[in-house]
């Protein structure tokens, strides 16, 4: 059975209760979850593929601000805040998540009281990533930017092999980074002829993840 953070140590035959009350939803490539400003009333458990997370910034423009994959969640917020959505949430390819709603989560801590200090411990763990980019926006450099967060990417798909394909746009790294597309492509152009990566259309592959990671930083 997968293990969600969200759960804690919860005992696998309550974890399993827990998803039989959740409602099994799948999405194809590019399809909306839910949209920034929309009505939050539930947490999305994401059992397969990817998901893109993403804002309007006051020009107008989007910005992706983070990737989310299986054994990881969207939507936490729902649980603690009547608020709407704070970000617009996207499937990057086939995907599936079981969707459980406040009043379901509201019965799992109650009957498991420490539930509570996992939810927490994410939101403030959220919290403290955000106060990272913001300080990384003031001083760090956008280029150390770009192989910082195509370093994170890699670890989000990696899986073991000695190259990693991030199936993202620059668009999409360049939102990451806080930075223009243009200066990806130049960074990224750079690392190429480096041979520390590859670039593909819509993608770029990872041939040396150890130099990157140095060189990020």
């Amino acid at each position: 059975m997968m293990h969600w953070q969200l759960f804690g140590d919860l005992p696998p035959e309550e974890v399993r209760r827990v998803l039989a009350m959740a409602r099994r939803r799948t999405f194809g490539r590019g399809e909306v979850v839910f949209h920034e400003g929309d009505p939050a009333d539930s947490v999305h458990l994401i059992a397969k593929g990817r998901f893109a997370v993403r804002v309007t910034t006051p020009l107008g423009e989007t910005a992706t601000l983070a990737i989310r994959g299986p054994g990881e969640a969207f939507g936490e917020l729902a649980l603690v805040s009547d608020s709407p959505r704070s970000a617009t949430v996207a499937a990057l390819e086939p995907a599936e998540t079981h969707s459980l709603y406040r009043r379901e989560f509201d019965e799992l801590r109650r009957e498991y009281p420490y539930v509570n200090r996992v939810l927490v411990a994410i939101l403030a763990a959220s919290v403290r990533r955000m106060d990272e980019l913001i300080v990384e926006a003031f001083y760090v450099g956008a280029e150390k930017r770009v192989l910082r967060r195509l370093r994170d990417l890699a670890g989000v798909y990696g899986n073991g092999s000695a190259t990693v394909t991030v199936p993202l746009t620059q668009e999409d790294l360049a939102g990451l980074a806080g930075t223009s597309r243009a200066t990806v492509n130049r960074v990224l152009r750079e690392e190429e002829s480096r041979g520390t990566v590859t670039l593909g259309r819509g993608k770029t592959i990872v041939l040396d993840l150890e130099t990157l990671t140095r060189r990020a930083g």
